[in-house]
């Protein structure tokens, strides 16, 4: 299928989304699959109609945007923060509230995650979560916060019974969760960032960017943290030579300013 580089520009015209930031055959390959889905036989067609149809416009920029996410991904990893790193931020901190941005935070599942976290260690009125995202719908969602019973599968027992309302298979989290999450709109390639944060957390995101883009978002995550303050990643992004972005190893996927 021809055409695509005008259809990068067009796409960065109407949306503010670089495509030339991810790595090209996976979000190549992504898009087609779209294009042919609704059975359009060229991206120029597929363009004119998302330019048209809303509802085709939002289908793309969720699917562009992956919006894949559970509560507590990786359990074990969210022990270490428990643990571990919440309590030398304390430390370091002299136990007062922590500055904490989740960014790219999709539907809302990671921040809430680290509210309920942080309220083993603080009062919920005392608490405040940055969560941040490119995708408006995704945020739409998250401020709802409605999940389905897979997406809270890795939730503590403990929380499911304090801080969700089932009904049928859905599951609804509590206003009170909710109040200490403050959601935005934001692009990681060229939105200003938050700063004087002791933890980031961008999890599952950054394998889609090239090498270039990844170099600016670590960069920028670095510069955006305290000294002292830590970067949380996924499972499969560990950082080589993380000295590169001033940052060393503290465990394994969480990351220390220098």
């Amino acid at each position: 299928m021809v055409g695509y580089e005008k259809f990068k520009e067009q796409i960065l015209r109407k949306t503010g989304i670089n495509l030339t930031c991810y790595k090209e055959r996976q979000m190549k390959r992504r898009i087609e699959s779209l294009v042919k889905r609704n059975n359009f036989n060229s991206y120029d067609d597929y363009f004119k109609a998302i330019n048209k149809d809303r509802n085709l416009y939002n289908e793309f920029v969720n699917y562009l945007t992956i919006n894949v996410s559970e509560f507590f991904r990786n359990p074990e990893q969210w022990k270490v923060l428990k643990d571990e790193i919440i309590p030398n931020l304390l430390k370091n901190n002299g136990n007062k509230r922590l500055k904490i941005w989740s960014a790219a935070c999709s539907t809302g599942e990671e921040p809430y995650s680290v509210v309920m976290t942080l309220s083993e260690f603080f009062d919920l009125k005392n608490i405040e979560v940055i969560a941040t995202d490119i995708d408006k719908e995704a945020i739409n969602k998250a401020n709802i916060g409605v999940y389905s019973s897979k997406s809270i599968e890795n939730t503590p027992e403990k929380f499911k019974r304090k801080y969700f309302t089932k009904t049928g298979n859905i599951y609804k989290i509590s206003e009170d969760i909710k109040k200490c999450v403050k959601f935005s709109k934001h692009d990681l390639l060229k939105d200003k960032y938050p700063s004087n944060c002791d933890l980031i957390i961008c999890r599952n995101v950054l394998i889609y960017f090239t090498e270039e883009a990844k170099e600016k978002i670590y960069t920028s995550f670095n510069n955006a943290l305290k000294n002292n303050g830590v970067l949380f990643v996924g499972s499969t992004e560990q950082i080589i030579l993380p000295n590169r972005y001033n940052f060393k190893a503290i465990k394994t996927f969480f990351y220390g300013k220098m």
